[in-house]
């Protein structure tokens, strides 16, 4: 059953005082290769000094509108990375992006995570850059859907569709899996 937090906030009053907005796309290229690029914005809604800096950030302008582009094969294969870093609250953040070529020659793929924390050191890095690089793998994941082979046809070792509980639609007690793989649908324990 679905909550529905807009009936039972009805009488709590909410004042806005930050906006944060992520876009991702994803993009087939002309040379054979794909991208998928994310860019994130921050604003406040009130005039902002952002804790240690000098500056004034002005209500409604951004306080980080910065972003990366992963340039990667069919295969998944990162070739190239791209950031942009256009508004931030630090003189150093422009730098925070330089680590990410660190990535050029990952797989986006299982252990895409753990691999990404271990090649951009939290310090040398920027954390919003860093932090959209887990959605941005999905994000790539999702923009080559038509061009890959499906992954309902991956199997494991004992022939079980990898697919089967790596999400709640394709959980093993779902309708979804007693459609596509009848004989690998097990019934809901009570």
């Amino acid at each position: 059953m679905a909550c529905n937090h807009d009936i039972a906030a009805a009488s709590v009053t909410r004042e806005e005082i930050h906006h944060r907005q992520i876009e991702m796309r994803g993009y087939r290229r002309s040379d054979g290769l794909f991208e998928a690029s994310a860019n994130l914005v921050d604003r406040k809604t009130s005039d902002f000094t952002p804790p240690g800096a000098a500056r004034l950030v002005r209500a409604h302008a951004p306080i980080h509108d910065l972003g990366v582009t992963l340039v990667f094969d069919k295969d998944m294969i990162v070739r190239e990375v791209h950031t942009f870093v256009r508004s931030y609250p630090y003189a150093p953040c422009p730098g925070g992006g330089d680590t990410l070529q660190a990535l050029v020659g990952m797989y986006i793929g299982a252990g895409w995570n753990s691999e990404v924390r271990k090649r951009l050191p939290s310090a040398d890095t920027c954390t919003h850059l860093k932090e959209l690089l887990g959605p941005l793998a999905s994000a790539a994941f999702q923009t080559m859907i038509t061009e890959r082979p499906s992954s309902l046809d991956a199997r494991d070792d004992q022939g079980r569709p990898r697919k089967i509980d790596s999400c709640h639609a394709y959980g093993a007690s779902r309708e979804l899996v007693k459609s596509l793989w009848p004989g690998y649908h097990v019934l809901k324990k009570m």
